[in-house]
């Protein structure tokens, strides 16, 4: 361990993954609609002249995600540093730099997805390289580089899906922005849209009709109040609804026939998603269906796990003190790649600034990217042996 810590302070002065993070940015892989397929294949074919198998896949046209793997034995699984490669669409609001050319000033590199999180996907991917070809006999790397993240994980819920394709994995990094602070959780996901149907009619007899939004409306104020029944998370705290889009009617004059809302849930482990459905099946009334397009159980290591403590004793020189248990606000693709990964312990670490994600005039600090690559390359290090 105290080589692995000691190594940090050698990698630290590498400029290769601020290089690597504009060149990722130059490509416009805005979702939607994402188009990753010129920078999944910029990414495969560095991770191949490193030493790695790479394999890709689309789930539709233009969509790819990578997986990429060094190495391999019988006696532990791989370990697996996960990221995605599309980016949300850049806003109203005008910027003040270009979004995809990564201008820098000071420590700030600028651009759409600097934070969330191509240098974090920059950042292990020159990790990766010191070990690509050194890595036969041992635990060995899996890369999987995700397309379609944002607005759903639908890209990893695909990878998920597809027997054998992502193979094993012994414990996950997932460089989502976490300023380079080691986060061993995050609430889990329900995102629905509820539809109601009415009657339609004139305005002027609106007893002749039967109104859709009236319906969505006491469903709303049912969810205001809703009780979730569940103890909060130590950590992670207590989960949360809310109530995010509504829709219906196509005219003043018209009694509407059709309303829509749409509720994102988070919650907490040990809750029962499927009961919990059921539960808001019923409360939004007879008649309404629910059309759940996410459900994503919570990520949670117990922070006291041996491989997260010695992540933890990697961070701790650039951090300053040790690390204690925090989880993300936010979801990751790590909800589906444990379905395949089923107890693989799991941190999300990132040189990115959550409170720059989807934000106008978006940055990543450009001494934390190069942290972040002499952290990940002590993680592989300690985890490969090598």
């Amino acid at each position: 361990m105290a080589r692995a810590i000691a190594s940090i302070i050698a990698a630290m002065n590498s400029p290769d993954a601020i290089a690597l993070t504009r060149d990722l940015l130059r490509f416009d892989t805005v979702n939607p609609p994402g188009r990753e397929r010129d920078c999944a294949r910029h990414a495969g074919a560095l991770l191949e002249s490193w030493g790695f198998t790479v394999a890709y896949h689309e789930y539709e046209e233009g969509r790819t995600s990578v997986i990429a793997r060094a190495g391999g034995s019988d006696a532990q699984p791989p370990l697996c540093f996960t990221g995605h490669l599309d980016v949300v669409p850049l806003g109203t609001r005008a910027w003040s730099r270009d979004p995809f050319s990564g201008e820098t000033d000071g420590d700030r590199l600028y651009g759409r997805g600097t934070s969330d999180m191509k240098a974090g996907v920059a950042a292990m991917l020159v990790a990766a390289r010191a070990f690509g070809r050194s890595l036969a006999g041992k635990p060995g790397l899996v890369l999987v580089l995700t397309a379609a993240e944002e607005g759903g994980c639908i890209g990893s819920a695909q990878l998920a899906r597809l027997p054998g394709l992502l193979g094993r994995a012994g414990a996950m990094v997932v460089g989502e922005p976490t300023s380079n602070y080691p986060l061993v959780g995050h609430k889990g996901s329900i995102k629905l849209h509820a539809h109601f149907r009415g009657v339609s009619a004139h305005g002027s007899m609106p007893q002749l009709g039967d109104n859709a939004i009236y319906k969505a409306a006491r469903a709303i104020a049912s969810l205001e109040s809703f009780a979730f029944g569940a103890e909060p998370h130590a950590v992670m705290g207590a989960p949360t609804l809310n109530v995010g889009t509504v829709e219906g009617g196509s005219g003043v004059n018209l009694v509407p026939d059709a309303a829509r809302i749409g509720v994102d849930i988070r919650t907490v482990p040990g809750m029962d998603h499927a009961a919990l459905l059921e539960r808001l099946a019923s409360l939004v009334g007879e008649g309404a269906s629910l059309d759940v397009f996410s459900n994503l159980e919570p990520v949670w290591t117990a922070p006291d796990a041996e491989w997260v403590q010695r992540v933890f004793e990697i961070c701790q020189p650039v951090l300053g003190a040790a690390p204690e248990a925090r989880t993300a606000p936010y979801m990751t693709d790590a909800a589906n790649l444990l379905k395949v990964y089923a107890g693989a312990p799991t941190v999300v670490l990132g040189p990115g600034e959550a409170g720059m994600a989807h934000q106008t005039d978006e940055y990543c600090s450009l001494e934390r990217i190069r942290q972040s690559v002499a952290i990940y390359e002590a993680i592989i290090r300690d985890w490969c042996r090598a």
